[in-house]
């Protein structure tokens, strides 16, 4: 009867061991790859590691290619992002959460509704509403299309936290004299720094790796961000792999150290927003 219990434990093991090893497996394949000379890539066959190693395809990714502005315009894009939807979606989300007003469901209702419709469907009506206004081919134009796709979902991210903090806590501050906004900034938002950590995760996470939007709408390299940047290594009869994929190991470093930084409150974020009380 003992023995059960432990087997239990092992295979439970096992089974999240197997789990993250199929999960970093391709980022494992990411950095074998782009430590793999040219002349290796097809000669050694399917190998776990190559038998020598070189940091050339991440000299010239850092030295001979566009990859460094690439790599700034997506900084700009994903934080300018993150950070004003992150506002804009603690400010709506309180709203709902705290408020009963004329029209708020059929907002709700009109947000649930843009979640509906294919990206790849609105690639033609938005070019047309930014080309006049002079925001295609812009960073700026990047963030204004990414903002209006991601508040709605990151509204009602907010919206589940704060309905799990009690009202009492805004009703005793203003009952201390604090305004209502005061009780939100000083008593609320500390409270919800879960929540804002998961936002701006969620929100940094699908800047930082889109493309659709980025490719239709950007038409230069000086403009254009790492996902469209990782296009320029494919030629028309060839794909050098050994540069693409030093890329794309260098453009995971600031996911990474943004992660590391708001880990403190990410795992709190993702599974209190999950229930109410």
């Amino acid at each position: 009867m003992r023995a059960k219990p432990i087997l239990l434990t092992v295979a439970h093991r096992l089974a999240i061991l197997a789990y993250v090893v199929f999960a970093l497996f391709p980022l494992f394949w990411l950095l074998k790859v782009s430590l793999t000379p040219n002349d290796l890539l097809y000669t050694e066959g399917v190998r776990m590691w190559p038998s020598r190693i070189t940091f050339d395809h991440f000299a010239f990714v850092l030295k001979h290619s566009d990859f460094p502005i690439f790599f700034r315009n997506s900084l700009i894009v994903a934080g300018s992002t993150a950070i004003v939807v992150t506002i804009l979606a603690s400010l709506s989300g309180y709203a709902l959460s705290r408020f009963t007003f004329r029209g708020k469901y059929w907002i709700v209702g009109l947000m649930l509704l843009t979640q509906m419709f294919p990206l790849v469907m609105l690639v033609a009506p938005i070019f047309k509403i930014l080309s006049p206004l002079g925001l295609t081919n812009s960073l700026t134009g990047l963030v204004i299309v990414y903002t209006a796709f991601n508040v709605p979902f990151a509204t009602f991210l907010m919206q589940s936290f704060f309905d799990g903090i009690p009202k009492d806590l805004e009703e005793a501050a203003m009952i201390d004299g604090a305004t209502q906004f005061v009780a939100f900034r000083q008593i609320i938002l500390p409270l919800t720094l879960p929540g804002i950590a998961a936002t701006l995760g969620f929100v940094f996470t699908a800047a930082w790796s889109e493309l659709l939007f980025a490719l239709m709408l950007i038409s230069s390299n000086s403009a254009s961000t790492f996902p469209v940047g990782l296009l320029t290594f494919v030629s028309k009869f060839s794909v050098d792999f050994g540069q693409m994929m030093a890329a794309g190991v260098l453009a995971l470093i600031p996911a990474c150290i943004f992660f590391l930084l708001i880990q403190r409150y990410l795992v709190q974020g993702l599974t209190a927003g999950a229930v109410k009380g």
